[in-house]
């Protein structure tokens, strides 16, 4: 099985954006993410990281259709 990533951001530019908001949502939900290879994560770790970034962006369109 090959490890190729096929993750593709509709904008490029807001890779290191997309890397710290990973990151600050991980540390909300308490799970060890490091930069680079996270292979030794459960899929129950990684799939907490990423409700909790979907959590956010939805709080965060949310707050701004409210406005």
């Amino acid at each position: 099985m090959s490890s190729k990533n096929n993750n593709k951001l509709n904008v490029p530019e807001a890779r290191d954006a997309m890397n710290k908001f990973k990151m600050e949502c991980a540390n909300e939900v308490g799970v060890d993410l490091k930069q680079g290879y996270n292979g030794d994560l459960t899929s129950r770790q990684a799939g907490s990281v990423g409700g909790q970034m979907v959590k956010r962006m939805i709080e965060s369109y949310e707050q701004k259709a409210a406005e």
